[in-house]
């Protein structure tokens, strides 16, 4: 029998963040890539496939400017929520809109994912997905990059931090780009340990290597895990059984965060990764076994990236599914493309980068958060 819970965010409002069309000089213009369908058709099969009426809806509000202020400069802050120029501007890296009405969507998604932590560590849900938009692990302190406002994830984290309900917190980002702003943000802290999975050198160009591993009282708390083009299953379950479920055992965190980008699935225009919803569904199990293990089985997943309607919506169902403990009726159409390619396994180039990433958990903060 099913005993756990899973708390659940969506809101239509997050659909209303206007990125605009992509103009181009030689051509008609495009849909911006971060736009609202794919979240919206994640959230509806969710609910078309029967799981939502499993899950606890959550209560939220929008973040107010003293929780942006733990994360963020006063400056960057008041930038975004009291803009003086154009209607539409950008949040500083020439690729992130602002629109009207964007800095209070902006707001709302951070204000969720406080709301799903907060309920998770409450026990108010053993686990819980935050599926908000726009998304936030590229976002750094006085700057918005890759189409991230706010760094929703690092302003939940510090608003339990500063309440006192936890000391330790572990991201697993496995967003196919690196995660730049949650490395950024928690660089030289040994109460977050970040890890970021990402196809390597995809975006930021430069960031994300084995090397970094963070400053000062923070060394050991950073972990990169740079995988080739063309992982697919094999090479993230190694991954995650050989670096992520040990670092984190060590670790011993009060949390355990999924930063959860669905652009490493084969599909998606933006990364060059092979994953599909079966490998999400075990990814989401190991994350959930070890939780039970280390943190009293708390799990919060925070939407990142992911820009592939088709896949992509299945490869969120799956993880939810696996949440919930729920196998709904829905069948993924698109893995017949994908699940039998040789690169599914893992290959001898795999297994080099994983190796090299080994020697990290040794570095990892043990669970007081002081290095042995």
């Amino acid at each position: 029998m099913n005993t756990k819970t899973t708390g659940w965010i969506w809101d239509e409002r997050f659909i209303t963040h206007d990125t605009r069309a992509w103009s181009l000089p030689w051509q008609e213009p495009i849909d911006h890539p971060e736009k609202g369908d794919t979240k919206r058709r994640f959230a509806s099969l969710v609910k078309r496939s029967g799981l939502e009426q499993h899950l606890v809806p959550l209560p939220f509000s929008p973040a107010s400017e003293a929780d942006l202020l733990r994360v963020h400069t006063p400056e960057y802050v008041d930038r975004i929520l009291n803009p003086t120029g154009p209607a539409w501007s950008d949040a500083g890296d020439g690729e992130t809109p602002v629109g009207p009405g964007s800095a209070d969507v902006a707001r709302l998604a951070a204000g969720a994912v406080i709301s799903t932590f907060g309920a998770v560590v409450s026990g108010t849900v053993t686990n819980a997905y935050a599926l908000v938009r726009p998304p936030g692990h590229h976002a750094i302190a006085g700057q918005g990059m890759g189409y991230c406002i706010f760094h929703n994830t690092a302003i939940g984290i510090r608003h339990l931090q500063q309440t006192g309900a936890v000391s330790r917190v572990a991201v697993i980002d496995w967003d196919v780009h690196h995660g730049n702003g949650t490395e950024t943000l928690f660089y030289d802290d040994p109460s977050v340990l970040t890890i970021s999975l990402h196809q390597d050198d995809l975006y930021p160009i430069g960031r994300g290597k084995v090397q970094d591993v963070g400053t000062g009282p923070g060394v050991g708390a950073n972990l990169n895990i740079p995988l080739p083009a063309g992982s697919g299953r094999g090479a993230y379950v190694a991954a995650f059984e050989r670096v992520v479920v040990p670092a984190i055992r060590r670790f011993r965190p009060d949390l355990i965060v999924i930063a959860s980008g669905f652009d490493s699935a084969a599909m998606d225009p933006f990364g060059r990764q092979l994953l599909h919803s079966e490998a999400y569904r075990e990814l989401t199990t190991l994350v959930m076994d070890l939780a039970d293990e280390v943190c009293k089985s708390r799990v919060a997943a925070v939407h990142e990236g992911g820009y592939d309607p088709l896949m992509g919506p299945f490869c969120g169902l799956a993880v939810v599914e696996t949440l919930a403990g729920r196998r709904t009726a829905v069948e993924d159409p698109w893995i017949g493309t994908v699940l039998n390619l040789p690169e599914q396994a893992l290959l001898p180039h795999h297994d080099a980068a994983i190796r090299a990433c080994e020697q990290l958990v040794a570095g990892v903060p043990d669970g007081s958060g002081k290095a042995r």
